[in-house]
């Protein structure tokens, strides 16, 4: 935040931010422990990331399917972002979790540039054989972060993160169609607005566009 007001202007610091924020009893929301069960997955791709270096735009994407509460149920989410600028190239939204929406957002995706390697989580819906296929006949190779480890798909879970946290929970959307309406607005303002220390205080779509080959 302290950066944002920077950028608009205004001289302060971060402390000074938080001060504030205390003072108006305000807080940012925090996930809470949850527990998962992977799917399980019919073959299992090797993670290659480990100590790998990422210097440049489209060498890797990667993808994760979480699902988020709504009123009537359940709804699942699946983005497809790039690992350098944190640019999320396309999303989707679905009430049953299926390979099919997953596959409109790989298409998506693909529509504009082709990773070099697309990492995924061992869930069923990226290890069927249309998921891998698309992949294959882009040129792509596909990865896996594995079982238990936290780390092996960080950015895309981090986005989800903030996407729970800053949109999705305080809008609880009614319907599906609200929920892609919503995430559709939210992506627009991450990729174009939102500045990351990671990046230098860079937005995703500077960093992208800025360095894409």
């Amino acid at each position: 935040m302290s950066a944002g007001l920077r950028s608009q202007g205004y001289a302060v610091k971060h402390k000074r931010v938080a001060r504030l924020l205390h003072t108006m009893g305000l807080e940012t929301l925090s996930p809470t422990p949850r527990r998962s069960a992977p799917d399980p997955a019919p073959r299992v791709y090797p993670y290659v990331l480990r100590g790998v270096p990422i210097p440049r735009v489209n060498q890797v994407w990667s993808t994760d399917i979480p699902y988020s509460r709504r009123p009537g149920g359940l709804v699942s989410l699946v983005a497809v972002m790039e690992w350098l600028s944190r640019y999320v190239l396309s999303g989707a939204v679905a009430i049953p979790m299926e390979v099919g929406f997953c596959l409109e957002a790989l298409a998506h995706a693909l529509g504009g540039a082709r990773p070099e390697i697309f990492n995924t989580d061992q869930g069923a819906q990226c290890t069927r054989n249309d998921f891998p296929g698309r992949l294959a006949a882009a040129g792509s190779l596909m990865r896996m972060a594995g079982r238990g480890r936290a780390l092996d798909n960080v950015c895309v879970d981090r986005l989800w993160r903030t996407v729970k946290y800053e949109e999705v929970y305080l809008k609880d959307y009614e319907t599906p169609r609200e929920a892609m309406q919503g995430l559709a607005t939210f992506f627009v303002r991450y990729n174009e607005w939102r500045q990351h220390q990671a990046l230098e205080y860079q937005t995703p779509a500077s960093v992208y566009f800025g360095s894409s080959v």
